[in-house]
């Protein structure tokens, strides 16, 4: 079942007089993990923005869910809320009760190991942890659909291992549908069921990865496929 449909996207800053996507063609299904790749400016963040509603393609049909969830890259926390007051506040804004707001927020702290850090600051944290919040929050609202902008980019290479199995457990889990732009090829291989791979604001090619999980970085068949999408964004 399609969850996320986009049909012949165009998109044109016209201030700066930038053509950032071109006659992009996308469909997602349900429960599907989705990853975009491809090199700075190509787009990717765009689609993103797009599927969530904050940018109106130029040209061409958008269909997606209403409840959108997006994680960004810096988590976005409130500094001079603590860690439960970030997630219940939205929660909130989106009309639950104190009650529900809550059990929510308590819910999903505990999804990703943080229920303990709940009276805690975005200060008093590493960037890893901050980044778990901004995860529990997105999915706090229940939405149909979580959207991750580079949500890894800026940490090390330990932290973002953790972070991937906690992602994993979480769409395991839930059973929602991401969708997940990334510059780190390794990452997108080991997440998810199909990449996009973009440059210069098209799609040029949705790539199938048919290993099974959990998937190994060292093992033969991940170096294969590697290989496989270089060659495509090299090409």
């Amino acid at each position: 079942m399609t969850e996320i449909s986009l049909k012949d996207i165009s998109k044109v800053f016209k201030t700066v007089k930038v053509t950032a996507l071109t006659d992009v063609s996308l469909e997602v299904e349900k429960g599907e993990f989705f990853c975009l790749v491809g090199p700075s400016g190509c787009g990717k963040s765009t689609i993103l923005r797009i599927i969530s509603g904050l940018e109106k393609p130029s040209s061409g049909e958008v269909q997606a869910p209403k409840e959108i969830s997006m994680v960004f890259q810096s988590g976005a926390l409130l500094p001079w809320m603590n860690v439960e007051e970030n997630i219940s506040f939205v929660c909130k804004a989106n009309g639950m009760s104190d009650l529900k707001a809550e059990e929510q927020t308590t819910k999903y702290l505990r999804m990703v190991d943080l229920e303990g850090f709940r009276y805690r600051y975005p200060r008093e944290l590493s960037g890893g942890q901050r980044q778990r919040v901004g995860i529990a929050r997105a999915l706090a609202i229940e939405p149909t659909v979580l959207l991750l902008d580079e949500p890894f980019s800026a940490l090390d290479p330990i932290t973002t291992d953790e972070l991937h199995t906690y992602l994993l457990k979480i769409w395991k889990e839930t059973q929602k549908t991401i969708v997940m732009v990334s510059h780190m090829l390794e990452e997108a291989i080991l997440l998810s069921n199909r990449i996009g791979i973009m440059k210069k604001g098209e799609i040029k090619q949705i790539m199938e990865i048919k290993l099974k999980r959990p998937r190994s970085q060292g093992s033969n068949e991940f170096l294969k496929t590697l290989e496989e999408v270089k060659k495509v964004l090299i090409g």
